[in-house]
């Protein structure tokens, strides 16, 4: 769940709307096919909130090479807690992946994948409730996923925990403890998708086209 995105809103608007200090080294979009081992933006909050890049797949400590186990950009929330990839990283080192949209293939004929465009309805950002992790020079994150809700229901059974602007301080450890309860699914028309075309099947396509609906 939630295996490609797309990123469109300038940087500096993302800064603005998390009141984050912006690195210098940001993923420059647009972008429309945004994969895994890439960078993405992420806002994290340690004295102060920051929009910095990160690499899109969780690099556990223990790992001796990035690339040692198996590749882990999404973290389900019913085991987060208790995975040891994860479960330090759910307490101290909570973040907020900013992405324009993501991409979700639904099933058609026999083995027949169908992609769909996923973004807000009020065409606001995405914010992705992630953890990261720090390997080395690196830092890495993964995406939490849980139960799909009403807006995705018909197209998987898994979506990323989308955080409201109400929830961001609490998720970023701004706010107390008790992110806990944050993770549940969008509620209802927060979501808007449509289908598109099997061109972004391929992790190497790119160009605006991909987000055309079909």
């Amino acid at each position: 769940m939630c295996g490609r995105l797309t990123l469109t809103h300038p940087n500096e608007a993302l800064a603005a709307l998390f009141a984050a200090t912006p690195s210098n080294d940001l993923p420059q979009g647009p972008i429309y096919n945004l994969c895994p081992t890439e960078q993405v933006p992420v806002v994290t909050s340690d004295g102060g909130r920051r929009l910095r890049p990160m690499r899109w797949g969780l690099v556990p400590p223990w790992y001796k090479t990035p690339t040692d186990g198996p590749l882990i950009i999404n973290a389900r929330s019913d085991t987060v807690a208790e995975k040891p990839a994860f479960r330090e990283a759910i307490r101290q080192r909570r973040c907020i992946l900013l992405a324009s949209g993501f991409y979700e293939w639904s099933a058609g004929e026999g083995k027949e994948r169908l992609p769909w465009h996923i973004t807000r309805s009020d065409g606001a950002p995405l914010a992705l409730g992630a953890l990261w992790s720090q390997w080395g020079e690196m830092a890495t994150c993964a995406v939490v996923t849980l139960e799909a809700g009403p807006n995705l229901e018909h197209i998987h059974d898994r979506e990323p925990l989308i955080l409201e602007p109400e929830d961001w301080p609490l998720w970023l450890g701004e706010a107390g403890h008790g992110a806990a309860r944050l993770m549940k699914a969008t509620a209802p028309g927060v979501l808007q998708s449509h289908r598109v075309g099997k061109a972004v099947n391929s992790n190497r396509a790119s160009g605006p086209e991909l987000i055309e609906r079909v």
